[in-house]
């Protein structure tokens, strides 16, 4: 197959499946999701996003059928199915299939949705330009849920802007990214937002904190305002789909490049760990060599 789409047991591409018209997510966004890369057809920290997303799941009250174990096998059997060893797999469950009403339907079991689509490998000696928006969003940003519309207005204000993410701060404290978690390289220390309501838990963010402690480089989880962003030695932001990527410009105006060492270090530790997770060893092998391989 070239893409997967998979609906309570249903499965086709994902152009065939349907999803049903009262389903909660079309009303209310009544629902969590998450994702992660898959290299060799292997997701990516598949335990960390399946803990994540029942996490999410208790936070909002959805109880899914389906215990961890049966999940995670059920998308590495998916992504077996699908003919690009490089993908990105989502999935996400809502409330249920019910009339509109603001109130939890009763006895109506959750929906689960899985798309599987081909993604480009990712190169990171790219660097990437963003723009700063004001974080209007709710205080549950923890939860990922369906509720997206202030990311996707944020995101095209930076695609206007010719740029590829758009970076929220709260008065002149960052929080995170419109797809993304955002961090600071500093005097040669790792910088990030502490975790609480005001960001999402990254599973990016996670394995690049373990990334460094590996490298002994330090790693403080503290807020950073907008100006330490701006002179920050390197800017850097995380997703589980570009890993780390370094940034060269904010509002227009030049920010980084001034520990490229560092950053490289870090980004190179964390492709190892994908090719590794992903038993991709001769590439994780390549990049010690110094061999430039896009993840």
């Amino acid at each position: 197959m070239e893409t997967l789409a998979y609906f309570n047991g249903v499965i086709g591409e994902l152009d065939e499946v349907m999803v049903p018209f009262n389903d909660r997510s079309h009303w209310f966004g009544d629902g969590v999701y998450d994702a992660t890369s898959c290299g060799n057809r292997i997701p990516f920290a598949l335990e960390d996003h399946i803990d994540r997303f029942y996490n999410n799941m208790r936070l909002i009250d959805i109880e899914l059928d389906m215990s961890k174990d049966e999940l995670s096998k059920l998308l590495r059997d998916l992504t077996l199915k699908v003919d690009s060893p490089k993908t990105q797999l989502y999935w996400h469950a809502t409330r249920g299939t019910a009339n509109r009403s603001h109130v939890y339907p009763q006895g109506v079991k959750p929906n689960l949705l899985i798309m599987i689509r081909p993604f480009p490998p990712v190169d990171l000696s790219h660097r990437e330009k963003a723009v700063t928006v004001e974080d209007t969003r709710f205080l549950m940003c923890n939860v990922k849920t369906l509720n997206l519309l202030p990311n996707v207005l944020a995101s095209e204000k930076a695609k206007r802007a010719g740029c590829e993410e758009a970076i929220f701060h709260r008065g002149d404290i960052v929080t995170e990214c419109a797809h993304s978690n955002v961090h600071i390289l500093k005097g040669g220390v790792f910088r990030t937002a502490p975790l609480t309501n005001l960001i999402l838990p990254g599973i990016a963010r996670k394995h690049l904190c373990k990334v460094c402690d590996g490298l002994g480089v330090p790693v403080r989880e503290e807020a950073f305002t907008v100006g330490e962003m701006m002179d920050a030695d390197e800017v850097i932001v995380s997703s589980s789909s570009t890993f780390g990527v370094g940034l060269d410009a904010i509002d227009g105006k030049p920010v980084g490049g001034k520990d490229p060492q560092l950053l490289k270090r870090i980004q190179d530790a964390a492709i190892i760990e994908f090719f590794e997770y992903t038993r991709q060893f001769d590439k994780a092998q390549a990049v010690r060599r110094g061999e430039k391989v896009l993840a």
